[in-house]
């Protein structure tokens, strides 16, 4: 593994001792357990200087005054100060700042090998018209601006467990309100993402049928929203505008009886037996940690590689959190076209969208990232890249943009979290995959949510709200290849239909959170 791709890691073998060794070239090593000061490191040849919290790294050597700091032989950082050997790198003695970087587009380019048809994994899905396969079967309500939210949310409600129990094949009625629609541009970008938002759920094969329901004299008309997107009423999209339909309680009575009517065509539907390749897993990490380069990340990216090698899609997003490795992704891009994509919407970010702003794409993470030993964003980066896997870039989209590539591809959203999941579910994600190292309780619909937890203790702490506990890399039970096989075959049972820890809790209801990108007046 090098600056030059971050996809010839070596096999990852089991872990032990106090520390962990990332590449040959590192300068710096992870505290795998808390390291008290005085304990002898003999295998790398240093005494600790400083306590060092598990996750953070340690100065395996003198590190001198503007030195970079290499973990996985990429830079994060560089020495704000001399550091002695066995002393604690973090943010204190860790200068951030811009760097040149060599973007080499394509060329490192591998196409995937694909699996035979005839030995390609398979779930249970739903089949629908177009074609398009899902992986729950929901009825959506949508609300084309804040002023029709709660009459969404109303209809939703209506339909309690009870009201549904007639219908076993219904996995629920789900409404998504936002907070915007109104008081915005009425042309250009910030209102063509939220209809292509929008249509991009009301569309989703996890949906078997859509009500989107406006006010009247909102910006986001609603005929603008169904010319724009190409959308047409019929049997499975229904629209109502509250200003023609009665009002309040008359929409809300509207919007019931046609749900009511839907609802014994959308009982119809049953799971198939499909191919793996049907899967799209939108890729989220939030509360990362110092053990997610290390771990969930790496075993996610890991899965992604099977998936794709099945036929199947991984969506990574979160463009500030790949700031400062974007060229580890360049140079494994399908074509040049692919790696100046990429770097065309980072320019978008850098040069106009957060010019002077305190935002992590400026070098500042989260307290919560701090505390869980991530010094800057150029740490985090390199950790929440590796869920992507190892294969070639096929793709770069804009915020939920329909994706209709194989393999791994790069969808352009902001960090956060309920946000760049909204893009990814519109774009047609019809799984969410999300690690964790703090601990993140974040559920979406109508795509199913598997959080996958970097560390052992958190894991314990958190049980209800983990799928699976990648900390078992650290502990030495597992490997990451072992962790991500183990992931893929988790992502084909939610797929079928076993219930995520995310769902059995509810979770869901309110992530739906479209990008705000506009002014607002």
């Amino acid at each position: 593994m090098s600056e030059q791709t971050l996809q010839e890691a070596p096999p990852v073998k089991r872990m032990s001792g106090p520390v962990i060794r990332l590449h040959p070239d590192d300068n710096v090593v992870v505290a795998r357990v808390d390291v008290a000061i005085g304990t002898a490191v003999p295998e790398e040849g240093f005494t600790a200087r400083s306590q060092v919290p598990a996750g953070y790294k340690i100065a395996a050597r003198r590190i001198r005054q503007g030195e970079p700091i290499l973990k996985y032989s990429v830079t994060v950082g560089f020495a704000s100060t001399d550091i002695e050997p066995g002393t604690m790198v973090h943010s204190h003695n860790t200068e951030f700042r811009e760097f040149d970087r060599d973007y080499a587009h394509a060329s490192a380019y591998q196409p995937v090998r694909l699996l035979p048809e005839s030995e390609r994994a398979t779930f249970r899905g739903y089949v629908r018209p177009d074609g398009r396969v899902g992986t729950r079967n929901f009825i959506g309500i949508l609300s084309t601006v804040n002023c029709s939210a709660t009459v969404v949310h109303k209809i939703a409600e209506w339909f309690t467990p009870e009201r549904l129990a007639e219908y076993p094949n219904v996995d629920g009625v789900v409404a998504f309100s936002h907070s915007i629609g109104c008081g915005m541009e009425m042309t250009g970008e910030p209102m063509q993402l939220l209809r292509r938002t929008m249509a991009g759920y009301a569309r989703h094969p996890n949906l078997a049928a859509a009500l989107v329901i406006g006010l009247g004299c909102e910006r986001n008309q609603l005929a603008g929203l169904m010319e724009q997107e190409g959308l047409s009423p019929g049997p499975n999209l229904h629209t109502f505008i509250m200003q023609e339909s009665g009002g309040t309680r008359k929409t809300i009575d509207a919007g019931v009886e046609a749900v009511k009517a839907l609802l014994p065509e959308a009982n119809k539907a049953r799971r198939q037996t499909v191919p793996a390749s049907h899967l799209c897993v939108g890729l989220q990490c939030g509360g990362s940690d110092g053990f997610s380069s290390i771990t969930a990340n790496p075993a996610l990216g890991a899965a992604v590689d099977i998936l794709a090698r099945h036929g199947g899609t991984g969506i990574l997003s979160e463009t500030p959190e790949i700031y400062g490795v974007e060229h580890t992704l360049t140079r494994r891009a399908a074509s040049v076209a692919v790696g100046e994509k990429l770097i065309e919407r980072i320019r978008w970010w850098k040069t106009e969208y957060s010019v002077g702003r305190d935002v992590q794409i400026n070098g500042k993470v989260s307290p919560g990232n701090q505390v869980g030993g991530l010094a800057n964003i150029f740490e985090k980066s390199l950790g929440s890249s590796m869920k992507g896997g190892t294969g070639p870039l096929m793709a770069v989209y804009k915020y939920a943009e329909p994706v209709t590539a194989k393999g791994f591809v790069f969808m352009d959203t902001p960090g956060f979290d309920p946000v760049s999941a909204t893009g990814q579910i519109a774009g047609g994600a019809n799984l969410i995959a999300f690690t964790t190292g703090r601990g993140s309780m974040f559920g979406s619909k109508p795509a199913p949510c598997v959080k996958l937890a970097t560390n052992t203790p958190m894991y314990r702490r958190l049980t209800e709200d983990m799928d699976i506990n990648c900390g078992e890399i650290l502990d030495g039970t597992a490997t990451v290849q072992e962790m991500g096989q183990r992931i893929f075959e988790l992502f084909l049972r939610i797929a079928s239909g076993e219930r995520s820890r995310s769902e059995e809790l509810g979770l869901g209801d309110h992530e739906f959170v479209p990008w705000q990108i506009g002014i607002m007046s």
